[in-house]
């Protein structure tokens, strides 16, 4: 398959034709360096991971390459609403469990508990497990108003002291999960969440960002083309040394 290449910043950015290409591509080559770490004896690979309608693809490369020793790889995901428990169907979980947990022997996952009694407690709980031993991947997305995880422009701090923090969502965040499918009504999507925040991504040593559709076009055109600034969090990413940003066609069609 071919890929329109170019590099803004830092930021290594792959175009495709479509959605499909775009997540087999970005599978490959977060399988390939998966199994490049892996040729180091009793390597453990740490990643993290969002929930999202635009991993699917790039999930389903993953949880069908014979080559990756899952049982050797820990997880965390980036997310998680307050007030939601694990087994909900719209738990970020519980998408990532059907969708790759479920499917492969992994070693060990991380998850956020959405539904702790204390959640600033929970985010103490699990920005000790992360910072335990160095973060080796981060598949990751970008929202529509070009947050990364829940790190929304209102709230984004790229100096943040915290690794994982509670946080608001905004209108634009919230009304995206009904875009995707993933709530009927903007009623149902909760006002909450558990996230990551900029650092903790940031202390991923590879990235690889996978962000399909036209409903992201323009956030795409604001990642590559905007002030680096906290309005624009996904802005950030042309400054990490590994990180690569998968497009297709309609995410790219407000660019030049």
């Amino acid at each position: 398959m071919d890929a329109k290449e170019l590099e803004v910043g830092t930021l290594k950015v792959y175009t495709f034709e479509n959605r499909e290409e775009l997540g087999l591509y970005a599978g490959k080559k977060a399988a390939a360096r998966i199994k490049e770490l892996q040729e180091t004896p009793d390597k453990i690979v740490r990643m993290i991971f969002a929930s999202a309608p635009s991993q699917l693809e790039t999930l389903a490369y993953l949880r069908e390459d014979e080559g990756i020793d899952w049982s050797r790889v820990v997880a965390f995901h980036m997310d998680e609403y307050v007030g939601i428990e694990k087994k909900h169907p719209q738990s970020f979980a519980s998408f990532l469990e059907q969708n790759l947990f479920d499917q492969v022997n992994i070693g060990q996952v991380h998850f956020i508990n959405g539904i702790a009694e204390d959640p600033q407690a929970e985010c103490e709980r699990y920005e000790a497990l992360l910072k335990e031993a160095p973060i080796d991947i981060v598949c990751l997305g970008i929202g529509e108003n070009a947050h990364i995880a829940f790190n929304e422009p209102h709230l984004a701090d790229f100096a943040d002291p915290h690794f994982v923090k509670l946080v608001d969502l905004d209108l634009t965040s919230r009304q995206q999960q009904v875009n995707d499918g993933c709530f009927l009504t903007l009623e149902e999507v909760p006002t909450h969440a558990i996230t990551l925040t900029v650092p903790a991504l940031f202390a991923g040593q590879n990235l690889f960002c996978m962000v399909p559709g036209s409903t992201k076009a323009a956030a795409v055109h604001a990642t590559l083309n905007g002030e680096i600034t906290s309005e624009i969090p996904s802005s950030i990413l042309r400054t990490h040394p590994q990180v690569s940003l998968f497009i297709d066609k309609d995410s790219a069609a407000q660019l030049n």
